[in-house]
């Protein structure tokens, strides 16, 4: 994005916050296009390219609505995440694949019980946990979660470790193409909904470089037991970019 395209975006979404709905008017009209690619990415799972674009500019009405300056990010950037999830909630929701209200009511219980055992003992739970403590089936679990799963901040980092990097921070630079922009917001998408215990597992071996042993360590865990789970955080990242 150029930086008259950025301040032309800030301008608008100034104006936006006080309620001007011909800057909203003008700002959808100018990102058309992001829009448009993002749509592009959808296209074949059952519902028409026009609507996409329909649904993804629900998502940017959202991004303009909700647009924080403290964040100190381009709009684009910001808006992505919530453009795509819109039209992936639709295809999921509204779509050939439907979320039942069983499900839903599956999360709402787990998020309950999440909330209970943080409360109790100060940290997140293990999904073998959250299986015990509800006596939902881990796989079930998972699925229930990302159904009832909340929208988190660009600025917030992937991990609780101090160093951990945001998620914005792992998208990309102005250089990059806009497949790959997208492709590595898909990927921050993707660590964000990974457990706690892999999201600080990333953290240290891929962005603070420790080996194995040194990320066990740092956690209280054996060498094999982060082979494992490093291989499991693997194959989930890549079933969720390819799904």
């Amino acid at each position: 994005m150029t930086g008259s395209k950025q301040n032309d975006n800030t301008a608008l979404l100034l104006r936006i916050k006080d309620g001007d709905k011909n800057a909203l008017e003008t700002l959808i009209s100018q990102n058309m296009g992001l829009v448009k690619n993002i749509a592009r990415r959808f296209i074949g799972r059952g519902t028409d390219y026009e609507d996409l674009v329909q649904i993804g500019i629900i998502g940017m009405i959202k991004a303009a609505r909700s647009f924080d300056f403290t964040y100190d990010t381009a709009f684009s950037t910001y808006a992505v995440p919530l453009i795509t999830g819109e039209i992936r909630r639709f295809l999921r929701d509204d779509g050939p694949v439907k979320i039942s209200r069983t499900v839903k009511k599956q999360g709402a219980q787990i998020m309950k019980a999440r909330e209970s055992f943080v409360g109790i003992h100060g940290r997140e739970p293990h999904i073998s946990e959250l299986e015990e403590l509800t006596g939902i089936p881990s796989n079930e679990i998972v699925y229930s979660m990302e159904a009832v799963s909340a929208v988190y901040s660009l600025s917030e980092p992937i991990s609780t470790d101090p160093n951990a990097p945001t998620f914005e921070s792992s998208i990309a630079d102005e250089n990059c193409t806009f497949d790959k922009i997208t492709d590595k917001i898909a990927l921050a998408e993707a660590i964000r909904k990974l457990p706690p215990l892999w999201r600080e597992i990333i953290t240290l071996r891929y962005f603070s470089d420790l080996s194995q042993y040194e990320t066990g360590k740092r956690l209280g865990l054996t060498q094999v037991k982060i082979s494992r789970e490093e291989q499991k955080i693997l194959q989930t990242l890549k079933k969720s970019l390819c799904s």
